[in-house]
């Protein structure tokens, strides 16, 4: 699991299930405001959403790993993934490439911070 400093909760909790097809498989109310909340992708990766707490964590927001991308989406299905990212307005900065070891394309999640998506080439 990796922690992802985010903003808002909802905001978040609602990007990563509606855009990014992720399963929201724990959110609980820690007091004060705090909650853990944990996502989950189809691959089993998983994301504990944090939201940040003071000015220096939102001043990381967007910009978790210096510019470059960060995460990786996996998907089986590349086409059918792109198109519900696309029709959610996802902002794709890289359209879809093919390499030798999949069909990537790059995208930046609402904050700024920046993923592949990737359909990884089947071995032979």
């Amino acid at each position: 699991m990796t922690a992802l400093v985010v903003p808002d909760y909802d905001e978040a909790i609602a990007f990563f299930r509606d855009a990014l097809g992720f399963a929201l498989v724990e959110d609980s109310d820690l007091g004060s405001g705090k909650r853990w909340v944990v996502m989950a992708g189809s691959h089993g990766g998983k994301l504990l959403l944090a939201r940040a707490a003071d000015d220096h964590q939102r001043a990381a927001i967007g910009n978790q790993t210096g510019g470059r991308v960060g995460w990786f989406l996996d998907t089986d299905d590349f086409a059918a993934a792109h198109t519900r990212m696309v029709a959610w307005g996802v902002d794709f900065t890289e359209g879809p490439r093919n390499e030798p070891y999949g069909t990537v394309a790059v995208f930046n999640d609402p904050w700024g911070n920046r993923w592949d998506l990737i359909e990884r080439r089947k071995a032979a």
